[in-house]
């Protein structure tokens, strides 16, 4: 069968598919001749930054992957996690920044389409979904419009499908006014003994084409991912997925069913580059071939190509290789979920990815080739640029109540309340803690005491500031998150978003930003077993913050020793855990320097990792032991915003004592590694005794620095604010500033 090709290729149409002329040339001499218009359009898609990660790949291999409990780590659909009694957590971060900025409600909802079924490919039922949202200054025009279509996308989606949205972050800065971030995470159990791979394995068996029909939404959407924006972006609004969460839910029971009857061999979600990507993976990795004849393939338009259904990227689609005496049932299974069922091609024993459409042979490529031989780039780097420490006499100064509630009045503290009130948090009854604290907590099914906590950090003014100690502080934050409420940190997923890797600086971020993660990872034992690089994310030239988010995933052995951020009880100690004597002492990159005196110079806080650990695994002990009755690491705005978060939660007062150093600091500083607690113990009892003797033992500095009670939270010397007070400035801004 001769190959058929319907387009000449030109110059232009390479470079309109995102491939540079050595790119090109590198696909001529691997195949032997020109590829055809089919050909071509997998080739770029294969080749691009989304699915081949060539900018990337040298340096993601440096990060942690293995663990005592790792079970699967990069390189499926989803990282796999062991949490004891034979079962597991399953789970992933990826993005969807450009669809969402293009298409807000479709990139959003599809954003967690795609990451809810890298779950449930695995053979996972998910239980839990966050998302980490960045957006441009509130001022700029569109920035309103983008935050209603993300926000209602995610909800729409995460809502309908019947997972539970427990945690997440939204920021705004100008940064992102011309290319957001949607960054979508979804984690869901699983039997260790349970878990499905995309290997391909065995000649001649049925290659299975699952779920809704293909049609030309998302064509083109993984090059589209993987290229800058200009003002031409509207007309990239084609490339844009359209989601049905209802199909999703549908197509979850069915994959879980076919996968409990024992009839599946491999199974491959269609994401990123649809049957492509599904197809080539599946046999790449099982060193088989695949040939697909593109007329079995279910279609909801007319007249479709074999480069359209290639590339089309329709979700709530899957591949699968199954067990040819199983057809039958299987096919039962999906036709009761009302899902299309379609014998699509076969696997073989020649390691060709063959193409047949209409009678002609389409496609014929070297299978492992097109994954195995994509480019990989070293690309060059710059070293990041540091900026100068701030001067002991180059404190500025302002009333401390005050510019509390500036900072809590303001875009990035304020509540975000607006948001997860449209995501359905308790749905399947066993979310232990609503956003808004430390980490989401999920009870576990069949368990009476286990549960998972979920986070998601980056702190990216400091990642910009100082990439290496940014992201230490990424995995820092987000290790220190799950152990306040009890959890022990098992493993994390990154999703690193960055500018043009073309521009030596920005590599330079990455490069660095890399290795801060990595060595975080590695002192904290919180290794990376999955995740997603989103690249390219700037318009017109101008990127945004280097934003490399870090999803973690704890377990609690008993929840019912599970704390939160609010205080418990009036007249309970309250101590600051991890704090030098001054309590705090840095200023540089901090919220205060930020909205009170719009400053934002100065180093980020250096992050000790040592210190982190230490702290960390003391807080955990005594919350373990019940004495903790409620915990809040300080990150963002420092020692005065944790207090009045902690008091807002609970609509319980505190007065602070007056820090024996300078009070701007001390309250505003943004240190690493520390803890609020409140006790049960009394500070005159033998218990407390005995506290301060572990602590001082263990090396963990501690300051007993005020009593919870009464309804206002006084700071030192600095008039008191009502918690009422607090409230309202802290509810008000995302109403305000959505019209609502």
């Amino acid at each position: 069968m001769t190959i058929s090709n319907t387009r000449p290729i030109t110059p232009e149409l390479i470079a309109a598919h995102g491939l540079k002329p050595d790119e090109y040339q590198r696909i001529l001499d691997l195949i032997g001749r020109e590829p055809t218009f089919t050909e071509l359009g997998i080739f770029s898609a294969m080749w691009n930054e989304h699915c081949s990660y060539k900018s990337s790949k040298k340096w993601l291999r440096t990060l942690p992957t293995k663990g005592d409990v790792v079970i699967q780590g990069p390189g499926e659909n989803a990282g796999v996690v062991d949490i004891g009694d034979g079962d597991c957590v399953v789970f992933k971060m990826e993005s969807h920044n450009h669809p969402s900025y293009i298409e807000p409600y479709q990139g959003a909802a599809t954003g967690v389409g795609g990451i809810l079924r890298d779950v449930f490919t695995m053979g996972a039922r998910p239980i839990a979904a966050m998302n980490a949202l960045r957006f441009g200054e509130p001022d700029h025009p569109k920035t309103r419009h983008l935050v209603a279509g993300v926000v209602s996308g995610v909800g729409g989606y995460g809502n309908s499908f019947g997972v539970p949205t427990v945690g997440g972050e939204v920021n705004f800065d100008a940064r992102y006014n011309g290319n957001i971030l949607v960054n979508a995470f979804a984690a869901g159990l699983a039997k260790t003994d349970g878990i499905f791979l995309s290997e391909a394995k065995g000649v001649g068996l049925p290659v299975v084409y699952l779920g809704a029909k293909t049609g030309r939404d998302g064509v083109g959407g993984a090059t589209m991912a993987s290229a800058e924006f200009d003002d031409s972006i509207e007309e990239k609004r084609p490339t844009v997925q359209v989601g049905d969460p209802f199909t999703e839910k549908c197509l979850l029971e069915a994959c879980l069913e076919l996968m409990a009857s024992g009839a599946v061999i491999a199974i491959q979600d269609m994401g990123a580059a649809g049957l492509t990507c599904s197809a080539v993976e599946m046999g790449a990795k099982g060193d088989l071939g695949i040939e697909l004849d593109l007329d079995k393939v279910p279609v909801r338009e007319e007249h479709m190509s074999a480069y359209e259904m290639m590339l089309s990227e329709s979700q709530e689609r899957m591949l699968m290789v199954l067990r040819p005496e199983k057809e039958r049932q299987a096919e039962a299974i999906f036709t009761k979920w009302g899902l299309d069922f379609a014998i699509v091609g076969k696997t073989t024993d020649d390691l060709r990815f063959r193409i047949l459409h209409q009678g002609d042979e389409v496609a014929n490529l070297p299978i492992k080739e097109l994954g195995d031989q994509a480019p990989e780039y070293d690309r060059p780097w710059v070293e990041p640029a540091k900026p100068a420490a701030l001067a002991e006499s180059d404190v500025p100064q302002a009333d401390i109540a005050d510019s509390l509630l500036t900072m809590l009045g303001g875009p990035d503290l304020s509540s975000r309340r607006w948001v997860w009130e449209q995501y359905d948090t308790m749905i399947q009854g066993n979310s232990l803690q609503r956003p808004g604290g430390d980490a989401g907590v999920v009870r576990i099914d069949g368990h009476e005491s286990k549960a998972l906590a979920f986070s998601s950090d980056v702190t990216p003014r400091y990642c910009e500031a100082d990439p290496y100690e940014g992201g230490k502080q990424a995995v820092a934050e987000c290790w220190r998150n799950l152990t306040a409420t009890g959890a022990l940190p098992l493993a994390a997923t990154d999703n690193l978003n960055f500018g043009n890797p073309e521009r030596p600086e920005i590599m330079g971020q990455f490069v660095h930003a890399i290795k801060g993660i990595g060595e975080a990872c590695r002192e904290l034992n919180f290794p990376i077993v999955s995740g997603n690089v989103s690249l390219y994310n700037e318009t017109n030239g101008q990127g945004i913050l280097p934003t490399p988010t870090i999803g973690g995933v704890g377990l609690l052995g008993d929840w019912r020793k599970m704390v939160r951020i609010g205080f418990a009880a009036e007249g309970e100690p309250i101590l600051l855990v991890g704090a030098a004597q001054n309590w705090g002492t840095h200023l540089g990159q901090s919220i205060y320097l930020r909205d009170v005196h719009g400053r934002t110079d100065g180093p980020p806080p250096p992050v000790d990792l040592a210190h982190e650990k230490r702290v960390g695994d003391h807080v955990r002990a005594l919350i373990v032991s019940g004495i903790v009755t409620a915990c809040h690491d300080l990150s963002d705005g420092g020692l005065a915003v944790g207090l009045a978060e902690m008091a807002m939660a609970s609509g319980i007062g505190a007065a602070i004592d007056t820090p024996s150093a300078d009070p701007i600091p001390a309250f505003f500083g943004e240190d690493q590694g520390r803890y609020l607690l409140t006790l049960s113990i009394r500070p005159d009892s033998a218990e407390w005794e005995a506290l301060r003797a572990e602590q001082q033992k263990l090396g963990v500095a501690a300051a007993l620095i005020g009593t919870t009670g009464g309804a206002e939270l006084k700071l030192g010397q600095a008039h008191a604010i009502s918690v009422e007070k607090l409230v309202t400035t802290h509810e008000s801004w995302f109403p305000r500033f959505m019209g609502t």
